[in-house]
């Protein structure tokens, strides 16, 4: 019998897209062997010249003027974009999507990016006759996200539900699943065994996270973290940002036996189990593997836009603080010191937390997508 295939779409623009698409296949290949999953960033696939010169375009623009990014998601928060905007994105960028969906043949797609979703959807217009599934990889509801091709919406949240209903989604093409996070974060890991994987010590420890891309945190307040060396452990986890991690490894600041600076890395999750705070940027991902971890949270700085929602939603929540100065990290700091206990309390009330809520579970995305299918 013909094994069921369902194709994934992403795009590069931030590392968190791809992951969720990762996330659910393997999640959805660990419930049955009868589903075969393809991921494909759609936009590097058909343009594999030009798609990587615009996502570092981007990335340049999130670094360097991230007011830009955050007008743009304001403008066109409340409405998806116009048919004219759709079809000069299909026809310069995706011109050769038919031709992929054909030779695939899935029976289903699902899209992580609201790029892939908005060509889809143009495309299902035209005729393709392929249920059209789209993850909201956040904790907001941006109108690019929303066509009336899509099949079914899997968002992150009931607070997302309700900013769908309110566009006029009907209830039934909106499922509360959570953003899906590779199976090897529901995995509780012995700390001893990954200290001495990776040279760590067995001191009060914290994580600090600039993103797949490694986007650069103020460096007086990286300066100042150092400080706090002789009694905390630091991983800097700097992604793809080779420039920072070179200046950071030639500074005699962050040269200790307790700070290790990292690159991009796939033990993330082993990372978050021997750490005992996170201080990162609120990317969605980021937040819900951190979530999933039960480990609490310090965001810095968020982009203009879905990150400051993800913020809002993660502190209104009690899961995170926003670091608004040098005297956050010295309360946190402290407690690690001298008052662990508090700690380990926190991440105990974050579990108490998350095993009340109805999509704290590892499999929920997937098997909403299986039954779909």
């Amino acid at each position: 019998m013909r094994k069921k295939r369902v194709l994934l779409l992403s795009e590069a623009f931030g590392t968190g897209h791809t992951q969720a698409a990762y996330a659910l296949a393997v999640g959805l290949k660990q419930l049955s062997p009868q589903v075969q999953t393809r991921v494909i960033e759609l936009g590097k696939f058909l343009n594999p010249t030009v798609g990587p010169l615009i996502i570092s375009a981007y990335r340049k623009t999130v670094s360097t003027r991230p007011e830009l990014v955050g007008k743009l998601y304001r403008n066109k928060y409340k409405k998806p974009l116009n048919r004219i905007t759709q079809l000069a994105l299909h026809r310069i960028f995706y011109a050769q999507a038919a031709s992929v969906v054909r030779h695939l043949k899935p029976d289903m797609i699902v899209c992580t990016h609201p790029f892939p979703n908005i060509v889809i959807s143009r495309l299902k217009r035209l005729g393709l006759d392929i249920p059209l599934f789209t993850l909201i990889t956040d904790y907001d509801a941006h109108g690019t996200w929303i066509n009336p091709e899509v099949n079914k919406f899997l968002v992150s949240t009931p607070r997302v539900r309700e900013l769908l209903l309110a566009r006029g989604i009907h209830q039934s093409r909106i499922e509360v699943t959570g953003i899906p996070v590779h199976p090897n974060f529901w995995k509780p890991h012995n700390r001893d065994e990954i200290r001495a994987e990776f040279g760590f010590q067995a001191v009060p420890t914290v994580m600090v996270m600039g993103g797949g891309w490694g986007l650069v945190f103020d460096e007086g307040l990286l300066t100042y973290m150092a400080q706090w060396k002789d009694k905390i452990q630091f991983i800097f986890c700097m992604g793809s940002n080779q420039k920072m991690i070179q200046k950071m490894q030639a500074d005699p600041n962050y040269q200790h036996p307790n700070i290790h600076i990292l690159g991009y890395t796939h033990e993330v999750h082993k990372i978050m189990d021997v750490s005992d705070l996170l201080i990162s940027k609120p990317g969605g991902m980021t937040c819900t593997e951190g979530l999933v971890k039960r480990i609490p949270m310090l965001f810095y700085d968020p982009i203009p836009g879905q990150e400051e929602e993800n913020c809002e939603y993660f502190v209104q929540n009690g899961h995170a603080e926003i670091l608004t100065s040098t005297d956050t990290l010295d309360r946190w700091f402290s407690l690690l010191v001298n008052d662990y206990e508090a700690v380990t309390s926190r991440r105990i009330q974050l579990t108490q937390q998350l095993t009340a809520s109805s999509f704290d579970h590892p499999s929920h995305c997937s098997q909403a997508v299986l039954d779909l299918l």
